[in-house]
């Protein structure tokens, strides 16, 4: 066969800026089956972008474990669109959050990704709780009692009543995102103190954020979830305000309330 001729083709136009209103950078575990397919169901890709990176992550999810994470979150910001802007970068992972701390996972972004504001799902969570004004919260996990513990602890120091603690127990993450949405209405309902303004499910593994909605008809309270209120604070720090259906009350709230 002969060799074609190649030919250059006319200079292409090329787009200055982008289309998009805003870009969230996020960063999974390796092992998280949730967090991708829950930002792809609850921000408004057509208008926002969605860039992620992973990391390693090694189960049983210990303290311990979750900690060993903190070295390489800098890497994993970095290679997020290199040279490109973001808007926002979100760490997806709500009980490394607590247990490395708030302060130290934003640093570790900016080394990454410099000048960029960054969201843990603690934080946010914290963020969506004062908008509803509850204070006296009650807090469902999928984790062991060991990794629970520090989870109520954060909320406590950060002035939380936390009136109820239930956990699923689970060691691995996976295991988190194959509970049924059956299984998370049902202990949702048994997690909820009559005294608490507010349930919050942690965990960005876990499937929560699909069965919201239910669980907020059954206990009649504002319903938080770890991947739920990241999009919420990744939407508000992009400045995307409007309402989204189906996700809970959180996510019909003005992102610009407080």
């Amino acid at each position: 066969m002969q060799t074609p001729v190649v030919r250059q083709a006319p200079a292409p136009v090329l787009r200055d800026g982008s289309a998009e209103a805003g870009r969230i950078g996020l960063i999974l575990l390796a092992t998280d089956l949730t967090s991708e397919r829950d930002f792809a169901r609850m921000v408004p890709t057509d208008e926002i972008g969605v860039y992620c990176s992973r990391i390693a992550y090694a189960n049983p999810t210990t303290p311990e474990n979750l900690r060993k994470m903190e070295p390489d979150i800098s890497q994993a910001a970095a290679l997020i669109l290199p040279g490109e802007k973001l808007d926002v970068v979100c760490y997806s992972c709500t009980a490394a959050s607590v247990v490395i701390g708030d302060e130290e996972i934003e640093a570790s972004v900016a080394r990454g990704k410099p000048g960029v504001p960054v969201v843990t799902p603690p934080a946010a969570v914290r963020a969506a709780l004062s908008v509803f004004n509850a204070w006296k919260i009650s807090i469902l996990t999928p984790y062991t009692q060991e990794t629970s513990v520090p989870m109520a602890r954060y909320f406590v120091d950060h002035g939380f009543d936390v009136k109820g603690l239930s956990c699923f127990g689970l060691e691995d993450d996976r295991q988190m995102a194959r509970v049924t949405a059956d299984s998370i209405i049902s202990a949702a309902r048994d997690a909820m103190s009559p005294e608490s303004e507010a349930l919050f499910i942690s965990c960005t593994a876990l499937r929560a954020a699909e069965v919201v909605e239910e669980i907020e008809t059954v206990i009649g309270k504002p319903v938080i979830t770890s991947n739920q209120a990241s999009v919420w604070m990744s939407l508000r720090l992009v400045g995307y305000d409007r309402a989204i259906d189906g996700f809970g009350r959180l996510l019909r709230t003005p992102l610009s309330d407080e």
